[in-house]
């Protein structure tokens, strides 16, 4: 259960209706431009795995890319970055995953994970879980074996902690904001 940490919470920044009138956006940029901020969230990100095996760390485009990269280092683990539709080079393999509105595709390169290898999803946020859930098939499409997925934010009012949970993945969260 994610905990009301107020160093984090007060190192986020909140931004009254971006994209869009009545949302409220968390801003992640704050948190990680705080040397003291960052650290403890990388810190308590990595904490629950520190001394498992883990292969790799899958960080969703791009915040993703920034908290994967550093708990990858921390866990002495491989990073796999997965992508909107055609920004990697190599052969790929690719899922629809559902946004707000519409449907979108990521994609990850298709000898990035092996079969079997322990992979932790990492990104800034979870919402409806459209991404995440998207990621964690791709992963496993792919012989992954999904350990955790883990964010700094939860936003428990959308219900993507719950749809990741119904697939089986562990959530770690660090704070969560109701609302939107």
């Amino acid at each position: 259960m994610a905990h009301a940490d107020n160093e984090l919470v007060k190192a986020i920044r909140s931004i009254p209706d971006y994209p869009k009138p009545g949302i409220i956006f968390r801003d992640i940029t704050t948190l990680l431009g705080n040397p003291r901020a960052f650290r403890r969230a990388i810190d308590e990100l990595v904490q629950p795995y520190a001394g498992m095996k883990i292969d790799k760390i899958a960080g969703m485009e791009a915040r993703g890319f920034i908290l994967g990269g550093a708990v990858a280092h921390q866990l002495s683990a491989g990073f796999v970055p997965i992508r909107k539709k055609g920004k990697l080079p190599h052969e790929t393999v690719r899922i629809a995953y559902s946004l707000e509105y519409g449907v979108d595709e990521m994609e990850m390169h298709v000898d990035a994970v092996k079969p079997g290898e322990k992979v932790i999803l990492v990104d800034d946020l979870i919402a409806t879980g459209g991404t995440a859930v998207g990621a964690t098939k791709l992963l496993r499409q792919i012989g992954a074996e999904v350990v955790s997925a883990c964010f700094v934010i939860d936003l428990p009012d959308l219900g993507g902690r719950a749809k990741l949970e119904e697939l089986g993945v562990d959530v770690r969260t660090l704070v969560e904001f109701s609302g939107h």
